[in-house]
């Protein structure tokens, strides 16, 4: 996947796709996109979505927002679990409205998978009854090696392709199973209709070599620490959520939760979110380089944002 920097723009493109690892400087591509060709920027990270996480999921400073329109970030609260499907329906509703206005959408993310559902479509999953969701959920507190455990049983083919301590992943596809008795793999099988084609979308995937990566990740990080991360975290707890909400999940929670409750020092906490942060860049590097080949790939500017 061999990258390159490029600027065509023709006007029948319905849409401009920035994706990219984490600290990667997709969100600076964006910005300087959306003001070359009269854009929005429209969210497409599944950690920028909640307003808990203004500082550790690295959404766009209030100067960013105020240069170009920014939609669909903090726009969840941290107890509620946001889902592809409900990103698919909010991006639906707001790419037309863009378009209306005469602007040009600039969708910018890490989170392949709002991408992938973009361009191909979602697969036709029934939904699932609340008493499911419920069971499966009251289960996985109990940990994440206890739901993989039994969907290595009941769906092998599935539980080989998530980590034990993936709950979330792991919870929906023990419920899908469940409640339609069909592995969640066969729905994915089952094409979905895409919301924008291809063809019509300037797609850029930013892959900055792995060394640089590595080293604006732990850059941000301490970074984000003088912007208030722990003072971030330090209310979130206070909030006393359900152990298996997303948010919780997100670089840097549980890492510096652990240190406001004493159980870890500060700067095990910050060696222990920078590590995940590579960790997670490094997963979103592969993605990039197998889901997205036929993309753009622009070796990046240098700009530390997202």
């Amino acid at each position: 996947m061999d990258c390159i920097m490029s600027s065509f723009h023709t006007p029948e493109q319905r849409a401009i796709l920035i994706a990219g690892p984490t600290a990667s400087g997709k969100s600076a591509l964006a910005l300087a996109e959306a003001r070359a060709h009269n854009g929005v920027i429209i969210n497409a990270d599944s950690m920028q979505v909640y307003g808990d996480l203004r500082v550790l999921s690295a959404r766009p400073s209030a100067n960013e927002e105020v240069q170009v329109p920014h939609v669909m970030y903090g726009h969840v609260d941290g107890a509620e679990t946001y889902s592809v499907a409900r990103w698919l329906e909010d991006v639906q509703a707001t790419i037309p409205a863009v378009h209306t206005a005469g602007q040009t959408p600039v969708i910018v993310g890490g989170t392949g998978l709002y991408f992938k559902a973009l361009l191909e479509g979602l697969s036709p999953v029934p939904p699932i009854p609340d008493d499911v969701r419920a069971a499966w959920r009251d289960i996985g507190a109990q940990g994440g090696s206890t739901l993989h455990a039994e969907l290595v049983r009941r769906d092998p083919e599935m539980a080989a392709r998530l980590r034990p301590s993936d709950r979330q992943r792991l919870t929906r596809a023990l419920e899908v199973i469940d409640a339609t008795g069909r592995s969640l793999l066969e729905w994915q099988r089952i094409p979905g209709t895409p919301l924008l084609d291809a063809a019509s979308c300037r797609r850029l995937v930013v892959l900055p070599d792995r060394d640089t990566l590595y080293r604006r990740c732990d850059q941000r990080f301490e970074a984000m620490l003088n912007e208030g991360a722990i003072e971030e975290v330090e209310v979130l707890v206070a909030r006393d959520l359900p152990d298996d909400v997303p948010v919780l999940g997100a670089l840097g929670v549980r890492p510096l939760a652990a240190m406001l409750r004493g159980e870890t020092s500060k700067e095990a906490a910050i060696a222990q979110s920078q590590q995940d942060t590579r960790n997670y860049a490094k997963r979103q590097m592969t993605w990039a380089r197998n889901q997205m080949a036929d993309w753009e790939c622009v070796q990046g500017s240098g700009m530390m944002r997202t």
